[in-house]
């Protein structure tokens, strides 16, 4: 048991599973931006008048669903600037190193 605790100690794993947890509310608070907040408006300026995730172009018989790409993609990026800021402005990247002896 006590060579699992330290494991758990020098590994890290209690900082991960924080980061998990944090990831995954953060993930389910910037969709909600997105697709609350910022596919409305984006909707508007493409003139697809209210639901962007919902449209699509028609070709075919095949419906290419380019309002849900544009979300997904302004998903993703909102995503990693806020993981490339907090990274950068928290110094996580130092924590990460591995200490000397």
């Amino acid at each position: 048991m006590k060579g699992f605790i330290e494991f758990i100690r020098s590994q890290g794993v209690i900082g991960l599973a924080v980061g998990f947890i944090m990831g995954g509310s953060i993930a389910k608070l910037i969709s909600s931006l997105v697709n609350d907040l910022i596919n409305p408006l984006v909707s508007l300026l493409l003139g697809a008048a209210g639901d962007l995730e919902g449209s699509y172009l028609q070709i075919a018989g095949a419906k290419i669903m380019w309002g849900s790409f544009i979300g997904s993609l302004i998903d993703f990026i909102i995503i990693a600037l806020i993981i490339y800021f907090g990274v950068k402005i928290l110094g996580i990247s130092k924590l990460d190193k591995k200490q000397k002896k």
